[in-house]
């Protein structure tokens, strides 16, 4: 499948990689050129190698992903950005919807720079022992060469080291697809030990452990002793002084901890209203309906709730899309989840069951804040609305908000602006929409899956040379092949813009 440039730049933001690519690139080649060949650190890189430069490079690459990894979880800060015209532009605001795929990008580089950090150390530990310096013992990490081992082993930072392993393991581990599907609450709990990373990251460059010299003007490095007679000007004036670093590591990661710690203050103190659940509704499918009322709640399409049932769990937050917002003459809201999974199974229960009344559920509100402004150079020209089922009953969640929307449109003389589309994966018997109400679903349902490419292309026809917006709900398949259509190169140079929904 061939693939467009200019359909992969507006998809993927090829910029905004490359920007955080190159910054890890330039700071790891920096760090590790200053440490190779910078005067203050010629007699340890003797001694050391490129197990110091490997080891100061990582160290500074972990360092700014570490502060980069919290900010795509401030909620609260991203809405913020997201809304204002002045700051964020069009292509700005579709990226911060990429910032989940943006915090597993930073954790998977913590991961990979943390093997060669650990790597490095290790040889590290083994120059230690085997290099000892009789000539400047102050730049050893002991006073005696039998204690060095000991020392690098169970000082500060190799206890401290060990335990930011173990941790990230359990993090990264817990953190694959599979877990995540199979038992929710491991992964939950175990990505909550970042707490304890940070706390332990702070102790762990208290080590001073590597040292640099601190008058290289009065002992340039490699000169000669004050009692050569060679002639020449390159001579010591003073014995070489070293000097452990100064821990940088809370520079990186003070600002980000501060900013996400009273963003979880602001989002608790926000929770803490009462919520009524006024209504609860089964569907077929397995899909509960949800109406809630809460004193002074607003919200628009599109927006999505982060639910918290202490009865349930005191600590799980799930987030669900608003398929009803309060009107004027409406003040519930209301929610459609799907019961997956051990957390939806167990509130269902509680909420059908007789002694709901006494369930405390908090619902927390994400805004997906709109810029205010002139909207007309985004206005809707067409909607194109392409649902697929597996049940026939699946389709009368909706059915009465599609059928009355598709009315309205009648009779205001716009009745190509909605173009719905129905297909019915499930194939063993042709079925349609009971009811006259239901008629003008009926005549648009089809039996089987659609077909991609032609209904891209199609599309693309009527829009030659514009940007088409893709939006996508849905299981991961569908998600996979619209999200390779919109990269490939499509006809009549339309440019696909793919967004899948998010749970920022």
């Amino acid at each position: 499948m061939a693939v467009s440039w200019r359909s992969w730049t507006a998809n993927e933001g090829a910029k905004h990689i490359v920007l955080w690519l190159s910054a890890n690139t330039v700071l790891f080649w920096k760090t590790f050129t200053l440490y190779c060949y910078g005067p203050q650190y010629y007699y340890l890189y003797k001694m050391l190698g490129l197990g110091l430069c490997l080891s100061r490079a990582s160290a500074a690459v972990l360092n700014l992903n570490c502060c980069l990894v919290l900010l795509p979880m401030c909620r609260a800060v991203l809405a913020i950005l997201r809304g204002s015209q002045k700051v964020m532009s069009r292509k700005a605001r579709r990226l911060l919807d990429k910032s989940k795929t943006f915090h597993v990008a930073c954790g998977v580089a913590i991961c990979l720079f943390s093997v060669v950090h650990v790597s490095a150390h290790l040889a590290n530990v083994y120059s230690f022992s085997l290099l000892y310096s009789e000539e400047f013992p102050s730049l050893n990490i002991a006073r005696h060469k039998g204690e060095v081992s000991w020392c690098v082993c169970f000082a500060v930072p190799g206890v401290t080291g060990v335990l930011l392993v173990f941790i990230l393991f359990l993090m990264f581990t817990a953190s694959s697809h599979g877990i995540r599907v199979c038992s929710y609450e491991i992964f939950w709990y175990t990505h909550n030990l970042f707490v304890v990373f940070y706390m332990v990251l702070l102790v762990h460059v208290a080590g001073g452990a590597l040292k640099y010299q601190t008058n290289v003007e009065d002992h340039p490095p490699g000169c000669l002793g004050s009692n050569w007679t060679g002639g020449s000007d390159n001579v010591c004036r003073a014995e070489p002084h070293f000097q452990a670093h100064f821990p940088q590591t809370w520079l990186w990661v003070s600002g980000p901890l501060c900013l996400y710690c009273a963003e979880r203050l602001y989002r608790y103190v926000r929770s803490c209203g009462r919520v009524t659940v006024e209504s609860v509704v089964k569907h077929p499918c397995g899909v509960v309906e949800v109406r809630m009322l809460k004193s002074g709640f607003t919200a628009r399409p599109g927006q999505y709730i982060v639910l918290n049932c202490p009865s349930v769990s005191s600590f799980e937050c799930h987030p669900f899309t608003l398929t009803t917002c309060p009107t004027g003459t409406e003040a519930t809201f209301g929610i459609h989840m799907r019961v997956l999974g051990d957390w939806t199974e167990r509130f269902v229960e509680l909420l059908l069951s007789e002694d709901s009344a006494e369930t405390e559920t908090l619902p927390v509100v994400q805004r997906r804040t709109y810029p205010k402004g002139d909207w007309q150079h985004y206005k809707l020209r067409r909607l194109y609305f392409v649902w697929v089922c597996r049940e026939l009953g699946s389709f009368y969640w909706f059915a009465d908000l599609l059928c009355g929307l598709h009315q309205k449109l009648w009779q205001e003389n716009r009745p190509d602006y909605l173009n719905i589309q129905l297909y019915l994966s499930k194939t063993e018997a042709l079925q349609v929409c009971v009811g006259r109400q239901y008629q003008a679903l009926s005549a648009r349902l089809q039996v089987g899956r659609p077909r991609w490419p032609e209904l891209l292309d199609d599309i693309g026809k009527s829009n030659k040379d514009k940007r088409v917006g893709v939006f996508c709900c849905g299981p991961k398949g569908i998600s996979k092949a619209l999200h390779q259509l919109c990269n490939s190169g499509r006809s009549c140079g339309t440019t696909f813009e793919y967004n899948k929904e998010s749970f920022g």
